[in-house]
């Protein structure tokens, strides 16, 4: 079935246009092209913007905003965004990162969306022109939405704060089987102050590891501290089983990769 494709020039042009039925937005076209190309049906639509404003990448004051336009491959080399490369680095291989967007990869159903996971752990903010809303918000109900996301907002960590880790059988471009993002403020006395932690293919969308969280809190980064967090990390969850991996084995290997991230 062919697609139709429409180009607005504004968000607000394209917003009305979006909620018709079997219309979908396309930002790299990474996933919804591709499911189209294997018969997906559902998906008769396709509307985009052309807003160079969707595009752009700011660095200001220890904030950090990003166009949803902004493609995987622009935050892997910008100077300025060294700290947070790692996890859009994760995504897919050199020509996925020069399509894939941070608007698409906060829909992208697991095992994908390795960058979402990443800006849950870094508790940004998901604008629309609606307003702010809470990424964690956002992503529990992102199926419903039909809001245009036109940027994210975050403070700029270091890169001692920031923590990234994919999990793949095919490395570097592979699928994930988990993928793990953490957020740590430390102490003087070298304990945990302020943790969040987050987790792909752990459920259909990031999640918090909440629990692993509550067993960091006060306790130092070495194999005896951070047990009880790696004792509680699976609390919650509820994996994906797929072609890459079991539920089971995600469970299983969760601590032992959660604690090669927190030992560093």
């Amino acid at each position: 079935m062919p697609l139709a494709l429409q180009t607005f020039p504004t968000v607000k042009d394209a917003n009305a246009t979006l909620q018709a039925a079997g219309t979908r937005y396309l930002g790299g076209g990474t996933l919804v092209i591709r499911a189209a190309n294997e018969g997906d049906v559902s998906t008769s639509s396709l509307v985009r913007v052309t807003d160079p404003g969707l595009s752009q990448i700011a660095v200001a004051g220890g904030k950090v905003r990003l166009g949803a336009s902004v493609t995987m491959a622009a935050i892997a080399s910008h100077p300025e965004l060294a700290a947070i490369a790692p996890a859009a680095r994760a995504v897919g291989g050199p020509a996925i990162r020069n399509m894939a967007t941070v608007g698409g990869n906060l829909f992208a159903p697991a095992p994908y969306g390795d960058f979402a996971v990443a800006l849950l752990a870094l508790d940004a903010t998901v604008v629309t022109e609606d307003g702010e809303t809470p990424v964690e918000t956002f992503l529990a109900v992102r199926d419903t939405s039909r809001a245009i996301v036109t940027a994210v907002g975050f403070s700029l960590p270091t890169a001692e704060s920031f923590r990234f880790l994919k999990v793949s059988r095919v490395k570097p471009k592979g699928v994930s089987v988990l993928s793990i993002a953490a957020l740590l403020e430390m102490a003087a006395d070298g304990t945990v102050a302020s943790v969040r932690i987050a987790m792909g293919c752990m459920a259909d969308r990031p999640i918090r590891a909440l629990a692993a969280e509550k067993g960091l809190l006060g306790r130092k980064l070495t194999p005896q501290g951070i047990a009880p967090a790696l004792a509680a990390a699976a609390e919650g969850t509820a994996p994906i089983t797929d072609p890459i991996a079991s539920a089971w084995y995600r469970a299983e290997v969760l601590p032992v990769y959660l604690g090669r991230l927190l030992l560093n």
